[in-house]
């Protein structure tokens, strides 16, 4: 089945125009999901509202958003007041600037979406957009309105198509002093230098998904078709306690022929990704 758009609209570069549709680029649909039973019967069991201080339950009509001034003095949203104050969208993602790809720390990254001409008519325009940009290996800056939201977006040319990734606002990401500021500064020289860079060297790769097994989800697949085959569980292997050792030390070994893994001139397909510093 093709993939549904999740939005359609107008990408609008100064006075060229062309008609446009997003499509999820990441997704956890394919992930195992599980339902929560009642043990003694089988059934499912659903979710209930409770008013706080009667216990009593809430049906869905009585029910309003409510915001906290402090100490439980609420205030009541209708969702008519809600609706009213929600920016409306006018299905245009209007480029405000253009900036180099690597401009934007992905710090700000939220979710990618594919970008596709919505209409026929509109490749022509399309590829002209994204070849201007390929080129210039430029990114457009643009904000619209998706899920009821206005949000600013990154927009840059991907093989045929474009990616457009939504940005956290500034107010949404912590300061990056508030998770270093504790770290103290130590100025690393010497061999224990030396030994580092040799070991990132030995293991320099390039970054492959494929490559990346998520290991939760394989050993939630066996267990779930072991309890259909009626087969006996077996418990995962624990690895053990990493010991504490001398950090020079502990360099010193791993720099060793054979605990490396890779020499450099073959890049291993399994290193870890690379993220931008905050």
């Amino acid at each position: 089945m093709a993939p549904r758009a999740i939005w359609k609209g107008i990408l609008k570069v100064a006075e060229v125009t062309c008609p446009v549709a997003l499509y999820t680029a990441a997704s956890t649909s394919e992930r195992i999901s599980f339902h929560t039973l009642n043990r003694k019967t089988g059934h499912r069991v659903h979710r209930q509202f409770i008013d706080a201080v009667t216990g009593k339950p809430v049906e869905k009509e009585d029910q309003v958003k409510g915001y906290d001034r402090g100490d439980g003095d609420y205030i009541m949203l209708e969702p008519e007041e809600i609706a009213e104050a929600i920016p409306e969208s006018d299905k245009t993602l209007d480029v405000a600037t253009f900036l180099p790809c690597d401009e934007i720390d992905d710090l700000f990254f939220d979710r990618p979406y594919y970008v596709t001409p919505s209409t026929p008519v509109a490749t022509e325009a399309f590829a002209l957009i994204r070849e201007v940009m390929a080129s210039r290996e430029a990114a457009a800056l643009a904000r619209t309105v998706i899920f009821r939201r206005m949000r600013s977006i990154l927009i840059r040319p991907h093989d045929a198509g474009m990616i457009a990734t939504t940005l956290n606002f500034d107010y949404e990401v912590r300061p990056v002093e508030s998770a270093f500021d504790d770290i103290p500064k130590l100025k690393i020289e010497g061999e224990m230098l030396e030994l580092a860079e040799h070991i990132i060297r030995t293991k320099a790769g390039r970054f492959d998904p494929k490559a990346f097994e998520d290991r939760y989800e394989t050993a939630l697949a066996e267990l779930v078709k072991a309890k259909i085959e009626g087969r006996k569980i077996k418990p995962m292997k624990r690895s053990e306690p990493a010991k504490v050792v001398n950090l020079l030390d502990a360099l010193r070994q791993s720099a060793k022929p054979g605990k490396s893994g890779k020499s450099a001139d073959k890049p291993s397909a399994k290193a870890e990704p690379r993220r931008k510093a905050g």
